[in-house]
């Protein structure tokens, strides 16, 4: 629910330019003043068709620092020997856990082989925020101040990767491809208030994932514990009241 209003917002100022459509056509933008005045008036032709007066057309790679180059694969084997608490992340999601993680902070990945586009035509992608280790199946990407993550991550929820796709046994989203994708830009005031709107709303994400995570670990042990008879109900009962309180 939380991304869905992020994407929502997106969708509507840097897709559907409904702010800028309202104003062109003499309506309200039903923006607070001071968003509204984020907002051109009028449109120009671009390579992608009209956009908003003073918007420009950028590149993805452009407007992103790619770190393909620290990414490192672990076999099977490998990661059997290196068990942790570390997510060790693929095209489409965790894979295992090891020992040691190669990215901190926030990230976003980009399904590059093997699993690359959904059925709705969008890439795959995760968006991270905190210590993993990735293999070669995804790229790592963050945005170029102004461009933040995750006005790239909410991008390419909408962006149809098809055309940038190549192979017909093994699809691939090459590096050299995905950084030729072309993207409408806004002026930096408006991307700094994109940005205060959704970065908290990303913050929340994060936090509902850890919450969710701690939750799944308590379910799992309780549930080994109640099969194997080592717990009763009236013990689980008990515990939960005492982390109540």
């Amino acid at each position: 629910t939380l991304e869905e209003i992020a994407k929502r917002v997106f969708k509507s100022w840097f897709i559907d330019f409904d702010p800028v459509k309202a104003k062109s056509e003499g309506r309200s933008t039903g923006l607070p003043y001071n968003l509204s005045e984020l907002f051109p008036d009028s449109f120009e032709d671009s390579e992608l068709g009209p956009i908003p007066s003073g918007w420009v057309i950028s590149k993805i790679g452009d407007i992103s620092e790619n770190f393909d180059r620290k990414r490192v694969p672990l076999s099977k084997e490998d990661r059997s020997k290196r068990k942790g608490d570390f997510p060790y992340y693929g095209a489409t999601g965790i894979f295992d856990y090891v020992d040691d993680f190669l990215f901190d902070g926030i990230n976003l990945l980009i399904g590059e082989d093997g699993s690359v586009e959904k059925e709705d035509g969008t890439a795959f992608t995760q968006y991270i925020n905190g210590k993993i280790w990735v293999n070669n199946h995804a790229h790592v990407l963050t945005g170029i101040n102004p461009v933040s993550t995750e006005f790239l991550y909410c991008f390419f929820q909408f962006f149809k990767i098809n055309p940038y796709i190549s192979g017909a046994v093994q699809l691939k989203l090459s590096q050299g491809r995905m950084n030729m994708i072309p993207i409408p830009i806004a002026d930096n005031n408006c991307l700094k208030i994109f940005d205060q709107i959704v970065k908290p709303i990303f913050s929340k994400i994060t936090i509902k994932k850890s919450e969710s995570l701690v939750i799944e670990s308590i379910r799992d042990t309780l549930l080994q514990k109640l099969i194997s008879g080592e717990l009763r109900i009236t013990d689980t009962e008990k515990m939960i009241q005492e982390v109540s309180i």
